[in-house]
């Protein structure tokens, strides 16, 4: 204020000449519990139906004032974006490429829920050929609640995407004041504000009150060393995910293929074991294992693909982007090994 009578200036035009040396980050939104806002400060559980209106970006972005010192933020004009379905997720990577493609862009925030955010951001660092950051972010809980972690996890994504340290990491997924790789990371716990947790592999650095610290880097094939391209790529194909358990006698798998299934992940027992239904799944097509799962015929059959440490929602992700470039297990089998 001291340095506005100064110069002669008012406090707006010093505060824009202030964010003129700041990166450009871009704001998009989808539903989840992030942009919720009930009236009732402890509403914690029901605040999908108790009828307020959710906030856009725009809102949001406007009760943290303290964004400006960070970055210059523009906000995508269409509210909730949708990204359930494999054709809602193609849509989203590539208006994201479209995004990250203005070179006044250094990176992409998008606002999650977070029940299935770990696939979301998966997908996007698989499709996402851009070494700009994308960072997804989403709150366990609602922005307008006592104690939110909504303001703070939004705030800290747009320090995370505007951070020249963040290019070259892929799809980043950043809640708690963590930032955990997009293969790695998956959701821990219903209420707990640390769920994201990248387990025995880590996280890949803070977002701390005096800067970004990064400490690891994603060593598998993401975002510009990927081999799919969604501009040449049809509708994703589908694929199921079954539970392997005792007594399991494949029915399940087969009812998965009579409905149109051209791919199944098995969440199988230890090293993927596929129970009784191993048979059945052999002469249907090829399947996955899962956590950690080497591939190994005395627990496979021949032309099954092991999926690694990648969790079933992930493999399911990874199959899908598979199956539209070949058929074969082995070529399928690399792409596991390398993603």
């Amino acid at each position: 204020m001291v340095l506005a009578m100064m110069l002669g200036l008012p406090a707006a035009a010093v505060a824009q000449q202030d964010q003129a040396g700041l990166r450009r980050v871009h704001l998009m939104t989808g539903a989840g519990t992030i942009p919720r806002n009930p009236a009732y400060r402890l509403e914690y559980l029901r605040y999908a139906t108790t009828g307020e209106p959710r906030l856009t970006g725009a809102q949001m972005i406007e009760r943290i004032p303290e964004v400006q010192k960070f970055a210059r933020v523009s906000v995508e004009s269409d509210e909730f974006i949708p990204y359930d379905q494999p054709k809602e997720l193609k849509e989203l990577s590539l208006r994201i490429s479209g995004r990250l493609a203005d070179l006044d862009i250094a990176g992409v925030v998008f606002t999650h829920g977070t029940n299935t955010i770990e696939e979301t951001a998966y997908f996007m660092n698989l499709t996402v050929r851009s070494e700009k950051p994308v960072v997804i972010v989403g709150a366990q809980r609602p922005f307008s609640t006592l104690s939110s972690d909504g303001p703070l996890n939004l705030l800290n994504a747009i320090r995370v995407a505007a951070d020249p340290a963040s290019r070259g990491k892929g799809t980043l997924v950043v809640l708690n004041d963590e930032i955990n790789a997009a293969r790695d990371v998956t959701k821990s716990n219903t209420y707990r504000l640390e769920t994201f947790q990248s387990r025995e592999l880590g996280i890949l650095g803070y977002a701390d009150p005096d800067k970004v610290v990064f400490y690891r880097a994603p060593t598998r094939r993401h975002t510009t060393q990927s081999q799919f391209d969604l501009t040449r790529t049809g509708d994703l194909p589908r694929v199921s995910i079954l539970y392997g358990h005792a007594g399991d006698d494949g029915d399940l798998a087969k009812a998965a293929v009579a409905a149109g299934a051209k791919g199944l992940v098995i969440a199988g027992t230890g090293a993927g074991h596929t129970q009784n239904a191993r048979k059945t799944l052999k002469e249907l097509f090829d399947a996955t294992g899962v956590v950690r799962v080497v591939r190994a015929e005395n627990w496979q059959e021949p032309g099954f693909v092991a999926a690694d440490n990648l969790s079933p929602q992930k493999a399911r992700i990874l199959l899908q982007l598979a199956l539209t470039k070949t058929s074969k297990p082995d070529e399928i089998q690399q792409m596991f090994d390398e993603y």
